[in-house]
């Protein structure tokens, strides 16, 4: 049985992606700070959860001893958490980044994939933007990020497969709820208020289903070297106005539970207009893969968790679901 190590395993797109591991026969060590907590992990023999730090590269270096794989998530993982303490964030999304690649080569780690972001690109007005398109980020979170890329595939080599991905926003429900995500944030809004805000709405955002990132991941471990040796890969759905995705919102909101209507959408100016936009045609030819789910199905699964009582305390107003106000609340060190 393979070993494989996910950093960030306990958060929102861990807790989709680690029972995706354990279906497709792999052993599982989660290794993560557990700012969170682990209730969003399964009880499985086949789970290790190491509660770690991964700027503690003693302690890293022990937890991937055996392991076959790496998946590589965890981060301060949006730009006002980052914002909180900069130095701070520094250190953990990039200094202690090339010690943990390390750590892994040394261990005999045979595959490594590093989820980096879409943000990376900055604003740009290509309406495709490709994985060649010039990184000029906007945010010390994008920059880093950008940064960790060509650290991990100075360490590539026949045996130590390095991979990165930058994905889209993802959206959609986890055990580990997050509603600070454009999608996820419309669609609770739609529910508990009644009413959408929408500020601007022209800006194009990219999106993905948390279960098409997730099962991506999860097949980036068996396809062949050769295809992936080296590789950036983007990964989204489509790009759409933020105007368009709180539509979707309303739309399913409304089929979801009738009794909510009618759903109103309110705009108001906006100082902040960037648009995003990515293809992922590359990832289409060269492996063959595309997304299954689409923004109506996230929504759909929102309203499916709401309905079935899945959310302890107040969705709106409840620190746990906000990464920058749990980070902020536990001054991390």
């Amino acid at each position: 049985m393979k070993t494989v190590l996910v950093t960030g395993g306990a958060g929102y797109k861990g807790c989709i992606l680690v029972p995706k591991l354990l279906k497709a026969g792999y052993r599982v060590v989660v290794y993560d700070l557990m700012l969170f907590g682990s209730a969003g992990l399964p009880s499985d023999p086949n789970l290790q959860v190491v509660t770690g730090d991964i700027r503690d590269t003693a302690q890293y270096a022990e937890a991937v001893k055996g392991c076959d794989y790496v998946i590589h998530m965890a981060c301060i993982s949006n730009d006002p958490s980052f914002d909180l303490d900069p130095s701070l964030s520094r250190t953990i999304n990039y200094e202690c980044f090339e010690p943990l690649v390390l750590a892994s080569k040394a261990a005999g780690v045979k595959r490594f994939v590093y989820v980096s972001s879409s943000s990376v690109y900055g604003v740009s007005d290509s309406p495709e933007v490709t994985e060649e398109h010039p990184l000029v980020p906007l945010t010390d979170y994008n920059k880093y990020k950008g940064l960790c890329e060509p650290i991990l595939f100075r360490h590539q080599s026949p045996e130590f497969v390095c991979v990165t991905i930058r994905p889209a926003t993802v959206c959609g429900y986890s055990p580990r709820m997050r509603f600070d995500l454009t999608v996820n944030i419309l669609t609770n809004h739609a529910y508990n208020k009644g009413v959408i805000t929408i500020f601007g709405g022209d800006q194009q955002r990219p999106n993905i289903h948390i279960d098409d990132v997730c099962e991506l991941y999860v097949e980036l471990l068996a396809i062949p070297a050769e295809k992936i040796a080296g590789e950036i890969f983007n990964a989204g759905y489509q790009n759409q106005t933020v105007r368009e995705l709180a539509e979707i919102a309303k739309q399913i909101v409304e089929e979801e539970f009738p009794e909510k209507k009618p759903i109103r959408l309110e705009t108001t100016p906006s100082n902040d207009n960037r648009s995003y936009r990515i293809t992922s045609r590359k990832i289409a030819e060269k492996l063959g893969w595309g997304p299954k789910r689409t923004i109506e199905d996230a929504v759909r699964d929102l309203c499916h968790a709401f309905q079935a009582g899945k959310f302890p305390g107040n969705t709106l107003t409840d620190d746990s679901f906000v990464n920058v106000k749990t980070v902020k609340a536990l001054s991390l060190k």
